[in-house]
């Protein structure tokens, strides 16, 4: 038996994998425009994509838990990635300002000083944005999301030694990057 609009619901409850997938056809427009539209900010799918699986993640090991009709589902689908969503939020925020607040250890600063330490975040995620996809996925994992290279291989499929020479290189990328831009600066 096939799920359909009408049955869906409790195949989900029993654990049934083409429920799940019927879920996931259905409603990945309505997950993927919610998390987009708060993670928007990060341009950066792999993140989106992470928390997209989650939030189908979480309707299938809560999915016992729901009650009600379709139009209920949709709506309960729709608060799982929204929390889902600000949840990633809150965390790539955190990292960010961590990895921030480390390059920056200054006493007080001016407000010339702020000024020039706001555009230096930016430059650092404008050159986050110029390395390869993959690349770019592992950095975020690791510095941001405080991945171990382990986790980072088995979610991206890739072996230990493969994350850590691809953050190596993305480094020195981003070191002659950063180099290039206090040049054209000066």
């Amino acid at each position: 038996m096939r799920s359909n609009s009408e049955n869906f619901i409790k195949r989900l409850k029993r654990k049934k994998e083409d429920a799940l997938e019927y879920t996931y056809d259905k409603y990945i427009p309505l997950v993927k425009g919610i998390v987009c539209k708060v993670l928007l900010r990060f341009e950066d799918n792999g993140v989106v994509e992470e928390c997209i699986n989650d939030v189908f993640l979480a309707v299938w090991n809560n999915s016992n838990k729901f009650e009600g009709d379709e139009k209920i589902f949709r709506s309960w689908i729709g608060a799982i990635a929204k929390y889902k969503a600000i949840d990633y939020y809150r965390k790539l925020m955190k990292r960010t300002e961590d990895i921030m607040d480390s390059i920056d250890i200054e006493e007080k600063n001016t407000l010339e000083d702020e000024i020039m330490i706001n555009e230096n975040k930016k430059d650092v995620m404008k050159l986050l944005c110029e390395l390869e996809e993959l690349d770019k996925q592992i950095f975020i994992m690791k510095y941001f999301l405080g991945l171990k290279a382990e986790e980072i291989g088995e979610k991206l499929g890739i072996s230990k030694a493969a994350v850590d020479s691809r953050v190596f290189r993305s480094k020195k990328k981003l070191k002659i990057k950063a180099n290039n831009i206090k040049l054209e600066v000066v």
